[in-house]
């Protein structure tokens, strides 16, 4: 086409994102243990519901939702795993659900060191593009306008603002100090119901910086 490829590349996603799109693939192995004895040793707690391996991000979040000043490095870490664990199941790689996780995501932060040297960023996007090809065959067989699909839709929304600025909401370049070569450059854009306060912008910011705070920390 001569206005190039339209579609959401890995360079797209280092750079509005800021996740890393070049290391280990990202590949969960079934646990030997069971799921519940899994989910004591990594987080030191476990859910009186849990069920095949699927663990509710509210549970998540009430359960550890503040780190005791006096926690011990074992706690701290697996605080950490909680958070991360909400973060892949809420938002990185989120189901059509909505509200739960897989437990075997946990695995890929059971060790600090071999989860910074993770492709994050590819993974993010493969899991997308297999979730927007989920929604258009369920679209196809069953003739409707449309089906849900899970993933990281901001990711195509700031891709959408970025490739197509008459599209997008108001730039945020004024008050926030931010310029065009600011990375992660998704942070941007400010959200619609945030065009005229620009000091917003730094709710928006701490959202993206959620998004890599336990990748980029390690």
């Amino acid at each position: 086409m001569p206005f190039g490829e339209v579609t959401i590349t890995l360079e797209d996603v280092a750079t509005l994102t800021g996740l890393a799109i070049d290391g280990d693939a990202v590949i969960v192995d079934i646990p030997d243990e069971d799921w519940s004895a899994m989910c004591l040793r990594l987080l030191g707690q476990a859910p009186t519901d849990l069920g095949g391996g699927v663990i509710r991000i509210t549970w998540l979040r009430e359960t550890f939702d503040e780190l005791p000043l006096s926690a011990s490095p074992e706690t701290t870490e697996q605080y950490a795993r909680a958070y991360a664990l909400s973060l892949m199941g809420g938002v990185l790689f989120s189901d059509r659900s909505g509200g739960s996780v897989h437990l075997q995501y946990l695995l890929l932060v059971e060790d600090w060191r071999r989860a910074g040297r993770f492709a994050w960023g590819a993974a993010v996007l493969s899991y997308l593009y297999r979730e927007m090809g989920r929604s258009a065959l369920q679209m196809t067989a069953s003739s409707s306008l449309g089906g849900d699909f899970g993933g990281w839709a901001a990711l195509l929304m700031l891709w959408t603002w970025e490739r197509f600025p008459h599209t997008s909401p108001l730039h945020a370049v004024t008050g926030a100090q931010i310029t065009q070569d600011a990375v992660p450059r998704g942070i941007r854009w400010l959200p619609a119901q945030t065009r005229q306060h620009g000091d917003q912008f730094y709710l928006y910011k701490l959202w993206f910086d959620e998004c890599t705070t336990f990748v980029v920390s390690i």
